[in-house]
């Protein structure tokens, strides 16, 4: 058995990741179990809220367990899609040595120039990028920019399963669209696009334009990111 954690933040590829991933037959995919116990712990609004609190367990010990505990039978890899800000202060972290941590990355220019446009002022924590290069620290694991992703899905994919342990799969590289039972209820406020997705999409080189009011926020993210970009697969 293999438990992926995939730790990434917001405005990256990580819903495609777990697309990928979740098309291999001999994979559990769960997506982002950690997210009430974020709200609640924090009282931040998102859109469906309640539903999300409604959801799923807000103690993240509770999380942790079922993260960490028995599988339905023919589940050889157990893909877990999660948040690094979702790891609050003071949360008890050793259960996350007992995963296979894997970390996605995207430079930090395009993370704040893309988060900018659905909140107006994210802070360093919201983009986890501190969070990854701490958890990167402590406890290893591959490393992967989402753009060599979207460069080269079968050579990035086939490197990633490889330091994972597992043999990659074909059936990574694309897959049906529309909603899953397994994608979080917050779903239709986030993954319109997903859902019209049937593999990665085309790389496309394009200049990036960050507020000139948050060209601060990039710079304190870019040491935490090149830590981690120097160090990818």
């Amino acid at each position: 058995m293999t438990r992926v954690a995939m730790w990434s933040g917001p405005r990256n590829l990580s819903t495609a990741m777990m697309r990928s991933f979740g098309a291999r037959p001999d994979t559990l995919v769960v997506d982002e179990p950690l997210y009430a116990h974020y709200l609640a712990a924090t009282g931040i609004e998102h859109p469906g809220r309640a539903e999300v609190l409604a959801s799923q367990p807000t103690d993240y010990r509770v999380v942790a367990a079922a993260l960490t505990g028995p599988l339905p039978d023919g589940v050889d890899v157990h893909y877990q899609k999660h948040m690094t800000h979702h790891l609050l202060p003071g949360m008890d972290q050793a259960w996350i040595g007992e995963l296979d941590n894997a970390f996605l990355i995207r430079d930090p220019a395009h993370v704040v120039a893309s988060y900018a446009k659905v909140r107006e002022e994210p802070t360093l924590a919201d983009l986890g990028y501190v969070q990854q290069a701490t958890l990167w620290r402590e406890f290893g694991g591959p490393v992967v920019d989402s753009a060599d992703v979207l460069r080269d899905p079968r050579g990035t994919l086939t490197r990633l399963c490889h330091e994972l342990g597992i043999p990659f799969r074909e059936e990574m590289l694309s897959w049906p669209p529309g909603r899953r039972d397994t994608d979080g209820v917050w779903a239709p406020h986030w993954y319109a696009s997903v859902e019209a997705s049937t593999g990665f999409a085309p790389y496309e080189e394009r200049p990036v334009e960050v507020p000139e009011r948050l060209r601060k926020l990039v710079a304190e993210a870019t040491p935490f990111y090149d830590e981690l970009h120097g160090n990818r697969i």
